[in-house]
């Protein structure tokens, strides 16, 4: 008889010049709380539990061009953020420390980019 192996996705891990910096700026975007915090690892805690957010420092980190066209370092993920108003989500999003990207796909979506230059969506249903 096989055993039913058990996995459960803690977190997802975006790669930057500086993870504190980097976990600074998505701890004033989201509200979250450090869950552990050294000089090149930083974790941030769901509220309520569930899968959180890590960074951790690489010192050859490229930044992604979005969209990216031929040649162009390549984003590897993203973020998507559902709120319920795209233009005070968007202003609180700048205040933050991110930058409105200058392609926008769609209406009911707004990309941005934090500081290490990670695409991150804000959609509204």
């Amino acid at each position: 008889m096989t055993e039913t192996l058990r996995m459960t996705l803690t977190a997802t891990v975006l790669g930057a010049p500086d993870a504190r910096e980097l976990a600074a700026f998505y701890r004033r975007l989201l509200g979250w709380e450090v869950r552990e915090d050294s000089p090149d690892w930083v974790s941030l805690a769901a509220p309520g539990g569930g899968a959180g957010l890590s960074f951790q420092t690489e010192k050859g980190h490229v930044r992604p061009i979005w969209p990216a066209g031929p040649g162009d370092q390549q984003m590897m993920m993203h973020l998507d953020i559902e709120v319920d108003d795209l233009d005070i989500a968007g202003a609180h999003a700048v205040a933050a420390g991110a930058a409105l990207a200058t392609y926008q796909p769609q209406e009911n979506v707004r990309v941005y980019l934090d500081p290490a230059g990670h695409p991150f969506c804000l959609w509204k249903r």
